[in-house]
């Protein structure tokens, strides 16, 4: 094992230690429930599934929410990352472990992104409830828009390279960064990361441990600036954990065999959050959406 393979999952294991703490610790000192539901549960397996597809689990978790009504707006950022902070390891450990990556760059951008998310997070938890509906009315349509590219076929060929050397590596790390600091707004850094890649000449498998890898460290970065204001909701985050561990595992096998019908389920996938978005737009309209909401 590499040096920088070693930097990696070090990382990734100290990360998620400190996260665990940190919402052990949350939990009793806000005595918050340890219980969740059927349909928090159905969710986390389901979203999960999807992102472990690569097709990403940010955009329509958030649709679901906002179609329910459940949580409120202002909980939706803190509950999404607080709730794939566990799941995300899985995956993260599947792929980086049986897709070979060039560990340097691998390791880089996945730091990267980390530092990105430790930033984003400090400023989305103190973010009212009015500009939170805003960002994430347009992160949603941001995301639709990058799934209709790649279903239209719009989305640059990729390569076949599995690491990238000079000013596209230092593209990469940079870019990488920015993804991680907007992954704290709900904007799933995905397909995003696809496009990038596809842009320097990777390999399209190439994406799957760079993107999830890099979730398994700026989500329980993120998550740290979450547990500390409360804006989270606790039983769904509940939920997504448990139902999100389930999906990762169970997708996991399927990858390669359901490429075919990605297509098909990203269209799906485009109908519910567009929706999400424009009621999340209309939502940060209405005059009361303005206050500003503070800590649970």
């Amino acid at each position: 094992m590499s040096i920088a393979s070693v930097i990696l999952y070090a990382s990734l294991l100290a990360v998620e230690l400190v996260f665990l703490v940190a919402w052990v610790t949350t939990i009793r000192r806000r005595q918050l429930p340890v219980r969740t539901t059927a349909s928090d549960l159905a969710i986390g397996v389901g979203t999960n599934f999807l992102d472990t597809l690569g097709i990403g689990n940010y955009a329509p978790i958030t649709a679901l929410c906002k179609l329910r009504g459940r949580p409120a707006d202002e909980l939706i950022p803190g509950t999404l990352n607080v709730g794939n902070a566990v799941p995300i390891i899985f995956g993260t450990l599947l792929f980086t472990t049986t897709v070979n990556v060039e560990p340097v760059l691998l390791t880089c951008m996945v730091l990267s992104a980390g530092a990105g998310a430790w930033l984003g997070a400090g400023i989305v938890s103190r973010m009212s409830r009015r500009a939170i509906q805003l960002f994430m009315g347009v992160a949603l349509l941001i995301a639709a828009g990058f799934f209709t590219m790649t279903n239209v076929g719009v989305l640059p060929p990729t390569g076949a390279a599995m690491g990238l050397v000079g000013w596209k590596f230092a593209v990469a790390v940079g870019t990488n960064f920015v993804l991680g600091a907007l992954m704290c707004v709900g904007i799933g850094n995905y397909a995003p990361c696809m496009v990038l890649l596809a842009f320097l000449g990777m390999h399209p498998i190439a994406a799957y441990p760079i993107m999830i890898g890099s979730d398994g460290v700026l989500i329980p970065v993120a998550s740290l600036g979450f547990l500390k204001s409360g804006r989270f909701d606790q039983r769904v985050v509940v939920g997504l954990t448990i139902g999100g561990i389930v999906g990762t595992l169970i997708a996991f096998p399927f990858v390669k065999a359901l490429a075919g019908h990605l297509t098909l389920m990203r269209w799906g996938v485009i109908g519910v959050i567009t929706y999400a978005a424009l009621s999340m737009l209309r939502s940060a309209s209405r005059p009361a959406a303005a206050a500003t909401i503070g800590p649970n």
